[in-house]
């Protein structure tokens, strides 16, 4: 793994207000406030880095024909509730923030997202060290000499390096490349593997007196406890399954509901699912500030978890916000639906948008690589959620401007603030309720999309069901 030093913290702070601000939106609505109490979770494990933990020297061979010898090897990180990870860099020209907070992603929302050498990635990790941990072996099938826990480790991050960034990248121990070169050669296309917990979706809405759902269970944990937060016991609603009796445990392909009382003063709430299992190998980690994109070389058991949540109300619009990075598109996916009986009506940066009572939409909000987003939507009964984060889809080399940058073989020692304590929301889109920041972020926000000429969004609308989405 290495860290290449891009920007100082001047660009930074203006590449927060310049992208991240942009995306500002509100919701008209009125009512009695709604606390939303939950840190929505968007599945998996949520982990701390630590260092270069296992590691031998290779070579980068830049395009400007000069050579940069760089640490490469086994990172290690610490998991939120429990467990160590061990990951690989797939993003060889990005740095790299010790203490940053990482969240189990997808590929589509990380850089893997159009690389078609992807799933050769997971073969590579499957087939090398430290999975297959019997040194000798491993050099019997590379044809290699002699190999160490370091030597190993760097000729199998060489080759991940080779198709993750199609790098020119060589390892300095004589072994350590042929190790490289074998599994380069060698390498098949194997699929993504499945996340360790999700749900889905992950906030849903109705009228008081229904059951709001339903939420899919996809875990590859035998089991999960669920347990709904405490203003929901304290309010009378509950979680139940398709039976409409109240669970605490559910497995792969469980359906979880909130039933809400009929009565109920319009409110919000959530609910938790977690396990702990060995997160699939594979599983790429992307972090919440502008770190180093990681993928999952082995796990010890482990913490996963997930949230949900649910708004209701008597009668109006109720809607239900979710998010998730859109690397395709280069963007984020806010998706909004309505299990209300009056249409949902919200504006982004200018552009309005009306979602029907029974329906669902996704806005995709462009924003700039490696540039943070914050921005908040509202709606009736003092509903509101705010979305922040950073877009990190790309494994660009450094741009003309940080020509004088090189790749170093440790992590930047800075440490990223708001990591010391829990999760603080699912990878790139860290959600949280009210702030008193909203309204300079709206105005802001305005203001910059009137110099910028605005913004363009993309729609796509969702298929109308009887339930939430």
């Amino acid at each position: 793994m290495i860290s290449v030093h891009r920007r100082g913290a001047a660009r930074l702070a203006v590449a927060v207000l310049a992208s991240g601000l942009v995306a500002a939106g509100a919701i008209a609505g009125a009512g009695p406030a709604v606390a939303d109490d939950a840190v929505p979770n968007q599945g998996g494990a949520t982990a701390t880095l630590g260092g270069l933990k296992t590691a031998d020297q290779a070579v980068i061979h830049q395009e400007d024909g000069e050579d940069q010898q760089v640490g490469a090897g086994l990172f290690e990180m610490t998991v939120d509730g429990g467990g160590t990870l061990q990951t690989y860099c797939i993003d060889i020209h990005n740095p790299t923030q010790r203490q940053a907070q990482y969240q189990e992603v997808p590929w589509s929302a990380s850089s893997l997202h159009d690389n078609a050498d992807a799933g050769k990635i997971r073969w590579i990790l499957q087939n090398s060290y430290p999975q297959v941990n019997d040194l000798s072996k491993l050099a019997q099938a590379a044809d290699t000499g002699t190999l160490t826990e370091k030597t190993a480790a760097a000729g199998t991050q060489v080759a991940i390096w080779r198709y993750s960034d199609h790098a020119q990248v060589d390892a300095v121990d004589p072994e350590a490349e042929k190790l490289a070169d074998y599994l380069e050669k060698n390498a098949k296309d194997l699929e993504e593997p499945r996340a360790s917990l999700t749900l889905d979706p992950p906030a849903v809405s109705g009228k008081s007196g229904d059951r709001l759902g339903p939420i899919g269970v996809n875990t590859d944990a035998e089991t999960v406890t669920v347990t709904p937060s405490p203003a929901a016991a304290a309010g009378g609603v509950k979680v139940v399954g398709k039976d409409g009796r109240p669970v605490t445990s559910a497995k792969n392909g469980s359906e979880l509901f909130f039933d809400v009382p009929s009565g109920t003063p319009d409110g919000s709430t959530s609910l938790t699912v977690q396990a702990t299992t060995t997160v699939p190998v594979g599983r790429a980690f992307s972090s919440q500030t502008k770190s180093q994109t990681q993928i999952l070389a082995g796990s010890s058991e482990s913490t996963v978890s997930a949230t949900a949540t649910a708004n209701w109300a008597k009668k109006g619009a109720i809607p239900a916000l979710s998010a998730e990075k859109n690397c395709a598109k280069g963007g984020v996916d806010i998706t909004a639906a309505n299990q209300g009986d009056e249409p949902f009506t919200f504006e982004l940066a200018g552009a309005k948008h009306t979602v029907e009572a029974g329906k669902s939409e996704t806005v995709t909000i462009p924003v700039k690589e490696d540039q943070a987003y914050d921005f908040t939507i509202k709606g009736p009964n003092g509903f509101e959620k705010t979305f922040s984060g950073v877009l990190d889809c790309k494994t660009a080399g450094p741009t003309p401007d940080d020509a004088t940058d090189k790749p170093s073989s440790e992590p930047s020692p800075a440490t990223v603030g708001g990591t010391t304590g829990g999760s603080t929301g699912g990878g790139d889109l860290a959600e949280t309720g009210s702030s008193d920041a909203t309204p300079m972020i709206a105005g802001i926000a305005i203001a910059l999309v009137a110099i910028g000429g605005g913004t363009v969004f993309f729609l796509r609308k969702k298929k109308t069901s009887g339930a939430a989405e």
